[in-house]
């Protein structure tokens, strides 16, 4: 098992989840936070601390494979990030837009602060 983090990041961001990490195994798009699949070690001290419930066990949701494979390739693309940064402006009111991954998400990698 691993976490993974979901369509619920994508312009959000709020990178609570990075500073908990004890193997700093999140990587920064430009948007979007993902996690390691091969580096997590399913310790979950990251989940409850993302405020947009977008982190969750890979466990019971035949969808998530997409978001893990989502998760395990710009991991290997973007770089790693250990240090919150600072969330968008707007990180809460995105919480909930519909589609996000369709219409908002960025290939781009973030600046690894």
């Amino acid at each position: 098992m691993t976490y993974v983090v979901t369509e619920n990041c994508i312009a959000c961001k709020h990178m609570d989840c990075v500073e908990v990490c004890p193997v700093d195994c999140f990587y920064e798009g430009e948007n979007f936070l993902v996690i390691h699949p091969d580096e997590c070690i399913d310790c979950g001290v990251c989940e409850p601390e993302c405020p947009a419930d977008a982190i969750v066990p890979d466990i019971g949701d035949p969808n998530l494979g997409f978001w893990l494979e989502i998760n395990r390739k710009y991991a290997e693309l973007w770089p790693n990030i250990i240090v919150k940064g600072t969330p968008p402006d707007n990180a809460e009111a995105m919480q909930d837009v519909p589609n996000k991954y369709r219409d908002l998400f960025s290939e781009k990698p973030g600046d690894g602060s």
